[in-house]
């Protein structure tokens, strides 16, 4: 499958006259989580040549390249991805620490510390909570799909990760898991990560004893949310110079 994917790449940059400077595996994948038949979510960057940010008229800042039922590409333009950083934009951050990495320029080799950095604690630690609340919503009925199950307290994980650290969540379930799961805490989540490296989880009945950890959790972390130091946001001045360069590298590989 990369060797599909690495190819697509290729042809996007050829069709759409561009030069894909980061490319990574998003979602369950990324995350650790995947089922046998998981969907492949893979996101990228690219840069245009700077003639195309010299127009007056408006340009397109996504591409979207949807391969197949599984396979599914899609790409921000630099100067989206940068504004976005600006804004401390969560899944980029959680693209740039894939452990799924199927291209990486030099340019992007050269920035990907020190976009880490420019991570905003206080609004990334909100966005894992209300991810979690907005799971957890879905777990309340009769019927659930029980994968939602690891996407909840992945979120719970990342926000522990950044209270307990002050630094930017690793990606994969496994990492956050080993910082903030205790073994054998939750035995009903044990059990499901056996069943998903084989199954599609599909539905089921809701499970008490993760509904209860995901609950008392997302209320104990939205108590200690003003403990979270608010982060300054990236200048202007830097993501102005990130992009000179980004627009260079489209160049240097010519």
């Amino acid at each position: 499958m990369r060797g599909i994917i690495e190819n697509e790449l290729l042809e996007i940059e050829e069709k759409e006259k561009v030069h894909v400077l980061f490319a990574a595996e998003a979602g369950s994948r990324a995350w650790g989580f995947a089922s046998p038949d998981s969907d492949y979510d893979v996101r990228f960057i690219y840069v245009r040549p700077k003639e195309e940010y010299l127009r007056l008229e408006k340009r397109p800042d996504v591409i979207e390249w949807k391969l197949n039922e599984t396979v599914d590409i899609n790409g921000w333009d630099l100067k989206k991805a940068l504004t976005l950083l600006h804004g401390s934009n969560p899944a980029l951050f959680e693209w740039n620490n894939s452990p799924l990495v199927y291209e990486i320029s030099d340019y992007w080799e050269k920035i990907r510390e020190e976009v880490n950095g420019f991570f905003q604690l206080k609004a990334g630690f909100h966005h894992y909570i209300s991810m979690a609340e907005s799971t957890y919503s879905h777990l309340l009925d009769e019927t659930v799909k029980l994968k939602k199950y690891f996407h909840a307290i992945r979120a719970i994980l990342a926000a522990k990760f950044i209270l307990a650290t002050n630094c930017t969540p690793p990606t994969t379930f496994g990492e956050l898991a080993i910082n903030g799961l205790k073994p054998g805490t939750l035995p009903a989540l044990d059990e499901l990560w056996i069943r998903k490296s084989f199954e599609d989880l599909g539905e089921g009945k809701p499970i008490p004893a993760l509904n209860q950890y995901i609950e008392e959790n997302i209320k104990d972390l939205r108590s200690k949310a003003n403990q979270i130091p608010r982060s300054e946001p990236v200048p202007w001045e830097r993501l102005n110079e990130m992009f000179r360069d980004g627009i260079d590298a489209f160049y240097d590989r010519l």
